[in-house]
């Protein structure tokens, strides 16, 4: 599998764990002051942008929202559960996998409603090496983890959010 298959990569350099899950904290501060204007897009030289996603806690009931990552693919947007590169999966993923249903933020654009989905097989493969064209050290990052890390269909839903 592309994820872990390349363990004999050197693991790109990263900042520590705490670092980067105090950068996602402060964007999402940055975010709310903003009223929602402070989001990157795709068009980034980063090639991927940044949304807010709210899911709907597995134990709490109540709703949770954080700032991911994302590409496109058509009509529906692709994130990677991984948890700042901490060990484990990020919480939104696991309040996904009991809740599916969503909603996202971009950039200049209304909150809408969406479904997440696990990507697999052929899909999967498909959209990990798109990741891994923006981003040229993920397989080394992903191989240092011990579990597998999901890709993140979120497909667009009827409904208002």
């Amino acid at each position: 599998m592309s994820t872990a298959a390349t363990t004999t990569a050197r693991r790109p350099k990263l900042q520590p764990p705490w670092f980067i899950h105090a950068f996602w904290r402060v964007h999402r501060g940055l975010h709310r002051l903003s009223g929602g204007r402070f989001l990157w897009t795709t068009a980034s030289r980063r090639g991927w942008g940044a949304l807010r996603l709210t899911t709907t806690g597995r134990r709490s009931g109540k709703e949770r929202s954080v700032i991911i990552g994302y590409i496109e693919d058509g009509a529906n947007l692709v994130a990677l559960a991984m948890n700042g590169w901490d060990e484990g999966h990020p919480a939104w993923w696991l309040n996904l996998e009991a809740r599916p249903d969503a909603v996202v933020r971009q950039a200049h654009q209304p909150s809408r409603p969406v479904r997440a989905r696990r990507a697999v097989g052929e899909e999967r493969d498909r959209l990990w090496a798109r990741w891994a064209g923006i981003d040229a050290g993920l397989d080394a990052l992903a191989g240092s983890r011990s579990v597998d890390t999901p890709v993140v269909v979120f497909e667009p839903r009827e409904g208002t959010a």
